[in-house]
């Protein structure tokens, strides 16, 4: 039976903004822990948030890059979930009206048999949110610690519709993005530093099919080498 993959891709990108989404606490990577991390990202009662506004210029600035629709209003939503390193409980995101709708996006694709092409994949769109906090284990035995230092950075999640057809596919892509975002100047795109990081979604469906099979999403992926390995490694596991 031959078999045709579907990806879809998320990618967090931390905004290069001075201050998080939400307050104003700095924002700086390997300060001692929990040194910046104020009232609002602590989720204190009466701490009311204050949308950043570069944040906002810079998705703009995406939206108009990828040839989207930037709304004229846009609304936070509250994401519910529990982890230990989110004090409020919920994360505030978009969700009904986000910040930047459709777009497009054309890159190289280098597949490991064949010639090399171009494709241009639409993109379903591109929102705010802030990003959690870390939780950080082994510093005390038996014991796990919360970094709030990162909670409340400004992220902009972008998300594809699933028209990727192959891990190169999705590389090419990821790529591009990462690219272009550094070259706007909206993030510094530092993987190592989790700046830039990937879900993928996988499926596979019999060849010719219209219905989707069953995704898979595979998340936090900080290096292209490591986006195509473990998309690789789950389509072979779905077709087996």
């Amino acid at each position: 039976m031959q078999w045709e993959v579907v990806i879809g891709l998320e990618t967090h990108v931390q905004l290069s903004t001075k201050s998080k989404i939400f307050s104003g606490a700095p924002r700086h990577f390997g300060d001692e822990p929990n040194t910046n991390a104020c009232f609002i990202d602590l989720a204190l009662p009466g701490s009311l948030p204050v949308l950043n506004r570069s944040a906002v210029e810079k998705a703009i600035c995406f939206g108009l890059a990828i040839d989207a629709k930037v709304a004229n209003h846009s609304v936070f939503d509250r994401k519910n979930y529990f982890y230990p390193d989110l004090p409020k409980g919920y994360q505030i995101s978009q969700f009904e009206l986000p910040i930047v709708l459709g777009g497009k996006l054309s890159f190289p694709v280098e597949p490991k048999k064949g010639e090399p092409y171009i494709k241009t994949i639409h993109l379903t769109r591109a929102h705010l949110e802030e990003d959690a906090g870390k939780s950080i284990h082994g510093l005390v035995q038996g014991c796990s610690g919360i970094d709030l230092n990162r909670a409340g950075t400004p992220l902009l999640e972008i998300v594809t519709e699933p028209e990727l057809r192959s891990s190169a596919e999705a590389v090419g892509y990821a790529r591009m993005l990462h690219a272009l975002v550094v070259w706007l100047g909206i993030s510094d795109g530092n993987m190592q530093e989790g700046n830039f990081r990937c879900d993928a979604n996988v499926s596979v469906r019999p060849l010719g099919q219209k219905e989707f099979g069953t995704r898979c999403e595979i998340k936090n992926l900080n290096s292209f080498r490591f986006l195509q390995e473990a998309i690789d490694y789950e389509i072979n596991r779905q077709i087996e």
